[in-house]
């Protein structure tokens, strides 16, 4: 049994090897320089994952505080709204409509990553993601780690929808003691960020749109060698 273990994990890290060579391939990530609140940096997109066509309108603007990441997310172009109602706290809402971010300090490529996500109903999605082949590769390890007292950890998030103007949007904040980041210490400090959102209708549900900051090279959010670059000046 031990040697079909070790034969497994030889497997999933060779596969890990060859993802991680065929991201040569592809351009660097994007890079961000974020300030101090109530300034803002916007990182926006209007592509798809992986093949780049259109896509809508999405933005996610930025800043820090004393002991926050502050992000305001903006998905344009809404038609659909669509999320399930009987779903709350850390559910699987990124089956629907769901805006994310994930969020890592330093600047390598993490192996480890706050993963976090709000749906037009506000309800969100927040736990720490271990993905040591940092591509997500089958048969390797994948675990994820739920925070669920939100309110108790720093966490807030607040959503509007105009349907009129086919917009709905979301202010987040993000405790930044999670991080390790002591109160008042961010300026500095480098991070490695992506932003995501999905778009699917009941018509086409489970079938989701992809889009993204950073798009990886395939339909899969979490390949971290794509995480943009982001600084706090």
């Amino acid at each position: 049994m031990m040697s079909l273990r070790l034969c497994v994990s030889s497997v999933a890290m060779a596969a890990a090897l060859l993802a991680s060579r065929a991201l040569a391939a592809y351009s660097s990530p994007p890079s961000l320089q974020v300030p101090a609140c109530p300034h803002l940096s916007v990182a926006s997109f209007n592509k798809t994952v992986p093949d780049q066509k259109d896509f809508p309108p999405t933005e996610v603007a930025l800043c820090y505080g004393a002991d926050t990441i502050n992000l305001a997310f903006s998905a344009h172009n809404e038609t659909n709204f669509y999320f399930n109602a009987s779903q709350g706290t850390n559910d699987a809402i990124w089956e629907y409509e769901v805006m994310e971010t994930f969020i890592a300090p330093g600047d390598k490529d993490p192996q480890t990553y706050l993963e976090f996500e709000v749906n037009p109903n506000n309800v969100t999605f927040q736990a720490f993601i271990y993905n040591p082949t940092k591509v997500r590769a089958d048969g390797a390890p994948f675990e994820t780690f739920y925070i669920n007292n939100t309110l108790e950890a720093g966490f807030t998030a607040a959503t509007m929808l105009d349907q009129d103007q086919q917009l709905w949007g979301s202010s987040v904040s993000i405790p930044l003691g999670l991080f390790n980041v002591d109160s008042g210490t961010a300026k500095g400090t480098k991070w490695r960020m992506n932003f995501f959102r999905t778009v699917v209708a009941p018509a086409t549900f489970p079938d989701q749109t992809l889009g993204a900051w950073s798009s990886p090279n395939k339909a899969s959010f979490h390949i971290t060698p794509f995480f943009g670059h982001v600084e706090f000046i």
